[in-house]
């Protein structure tokens, strides 16, 4: 910036503290952010941005709005940046099924009432439910230590209004949020994104982070993802939603906004293209409960108790259809069985509503899988459910009993997915721990084809006996020298085998592999004949039925080096590297590649 336009700023930023309401008005503007949901790439809502603070002489909105604290024009400018907000927002077409995400500054909370007075006027104008309006609490200051907040957040809860934490794991007392209050979403600050994909620390941390939170029935909200592979790492980790300039910027006209994003989509499709067997179970358990909604009258959820008598919980949603938690019948026991306990909560002056008594309970989408389900309903000391999402919606729940038929149905599919001849896992196996492998890119993998070369000729030649015999004999030199942790190892059938690798060194992996092909081609050739170990060749057909010579059996093995950071998403990717890896391999002398994935020839 020059001196003359700073001096000119300055000069400005004095004359408009004075007059700063009324000059805001006429500049300021408000910019929407869209908000998509992970695993569809469908816009969920928008965060509310300010700008033309620049034509004030300010840099930044934090800067204009400590002035107006300065000045003491705070809470005028907040509530009339808030109100145009939600007039652009009501002007959207799809508006009632979105959420609107506001900043409240934390200066304002003894003026808590006040604003939320405003805007439930606002927002009765306008017909937005305050369930599609979230609070953003920033962490610049410990607003915890107010003693209005207590007060204030239970105030929005009770009108319906959703929470977050914004910035989360830069400010101050966000633990305590996390502990204390009943939030509805956090906002991962773009300091643990960016670059994520390359740095272990973070992925750790925002992998756990995400545990937390769902555990306590909380959505998480990626803030500034900025590149495809920090999106894809977001995705891996469990985070339900994403913000930021790779989805999309913040923009003043509505016309720019658009309701969903196809590059997120087509990122995820290979992902929902086949459920994976833990979904396909999961579904088959899903309970539909009826719901209540958490502002509807006590007597509605007396009703559902009276109807469902062997039921003791129903799911609280907002009016958005998002699940708030539960409604349990001990809640209300003290109600039912006090003298006057139902005209009690019917009194005008006492009234209740289900908002009063809704319980957390974890909240996770459809796409989690069974171990981790369980994992977070252990984690969550007392609850009923798990309760289950599909693009961001009530889709149903899961008991602790439910849970457990999932996990046992899944290792009878396991079981029943092995090779019989060696006792592996069999193809779905493989596929699953391919794509859990993709996916996490905290450490280095490897994927190993092992195919046998001139089998036929030789199963032909000696019988399937032999054949099976030295089938076996190779699954079990494979269990020999891979037995450690990250090892998996799976029969694809016939004569061809996987071997998964993770955080292995390059060296490791091929001094073992070296040896294994050693000792297989060994302990083979007591298979053959005196005479043909000695020709070194059997006489057999090929495919076509012509008769000739063929080498001794031996096997080749193709090895896709997948580094560490790479995160896939693709089996089928991966499955055609592996293969052009694997005829390489074939080819060569010695029957054995490395290749790394997308690597040149």
């Amino acid at each position: 910036m020059s001196a003359t336009v700073a001096l000119e700023n300055g000069l400005f930023r004095r004359y408009a503290k004075d007059q700063l309401l009324p000059l805001s008005k006429l500049v300021l503007e408000a910019a929407f952010q869209p908000i998509a949901e992970v695993a569809t790439g469908k816009v969920f809502g928008y965060e509310t941005l300010m700008r033309g603070h620049e034509r004030l002489g300010f840099d930044s909105p934090v800067e204009l709005l400590d002035t107006a604290a300065e000045a003491g024009e705070l809470l005028g400018l907040e509530q009339m940046t808030a109100s145009r907000a939600l007039a652009k927002f009501s002007t959207l077409p799809d508006f009632a099924h979105s959420t609107l995400f506001i900043n409240l500054d934390n200066r304002l909370i003894p003026h808590g009432n006040f604003v939320l007075d405003k805007l439930v006027q606002h927002l009765h104008k306008a017909r937005i439910p305050p369930s599609s309006v979230c609070f953003e609490l920033s962490e610049r200051f410990d607003n915890t230590r107010d003693p209005a907040f207590s007060p204030l957040i239970a105030r929005m809860r009770r009108e319906g209004f959703k929470i977050a934490i914004d910035d989360f794991g830069v400010g101050h007392g966000e633990m305590k949020l996390l502990c204390d209050f009943p939030l509805d979403y956090l906002k991962i600050d773009r300091h643990f994104i960016s670059g994520i994909e390359d740095n272990a620390r973070k992925r750790h941390l925002v992998r756990n982070l995400v545990n937390i939170a769902h555990v306590l029935g909380i959505r998480v909200i990626a803030e500034g993802v900025e590149t495809e592979a920090e999106f894809l790492a977001c995705r891996e980790f469990g985070v339900d939603m994403v913000q930021g300039w790779f989805i999309a910027r913040p923009t003043t006209f509505t016309s720019e906004l658009q309701s969903g994003f196809p590059h997120l989509a087509d990122l995820g499709r290979s992902r929902r293209s086949s459920q994976s067997l833990d979904e396909i179970l999961i579904r088959k358990q899903i309970e539909k409960l009826p719901t209540v909604f958490e502002h509807e009258s006590v007597d509605n959820v007396f009703e559902l108790f009276r109807s469902n008598p062997r039921q003791s919980f129903f799911p609280v949603l907002n009016a958005n259809g998002e699940p708030r938690g539960i409604i349990s019948e001990y809640h209300l026991k003290e109600y039912i069985y006090r003298p006057f306990g139902r005209d009690l909560l019917k009194n005008k002056i006492y009234e209740r509503s289900i908002s009063h008594f809704v319980e957390g309970a974890p909240i996770v989408g459809l796409d989690a899988n069974a171990e981790r389900l369980m994992n977070i309903f252990a984690n969550m000391d007392g609850s009923d459910c798990v309760i289950l999402t599909e693009n961001m919606r009530y889709a149903g729940v899961v008991s602790a009993a439910s849970l457990i038929k999932v996990i046992n149905e899944k290792q009878l599919k396991v079981a029943q997915d092995q090779n019989p001849l060696t006792g592996l896992p069999g193809n779905r196996a493989i596929r699953d721990f391919m794509q859990e492998a993709g996916r996490d890119d905290d450490g280095t993998r490897f994927f190993c084809y092992c195919d046998f070369d001139n089998f036929k000729p030789f199963n032909d030649h000696y019988g399937f006996q032999l054949g099976d015999h030295a089938i076996t004999l190779f699954a079990a030199l494979m269990r020999r020298y891979f037995f450690s942790d990250g090892v998996f190892l799976g029969h694809v059938g016939g004569d061809d085998f996987f071997i998964g690798l993770t955080d292995w060194t390059p060296e490791e992996v091929s001094e073992i592999l070296e040896r294994l092909l050693s000792d297989f081609h060994d302990d083979v050739l007591e298979l053959y004949s005196a005479e043909d170990r000695a020709a070194g060749r059997i006489r057999g057909h090929d495919r076509s039925g012509a008769e000739r010579d063929f080498p001794l059996l031996r096997c080749s093995i193709g090895v896709l080096e997948l580094p560490e950071g790479l995160l896939l998403d693709d089996v089928g990717g991966i499955s055609t590297a592996i293969a052009s890896v694997k005829a390489e391999a074939k080819e060569s002398e010695h029957g054995l590649v490395f290749r790394a994935f997308n690597e040149d020839r």
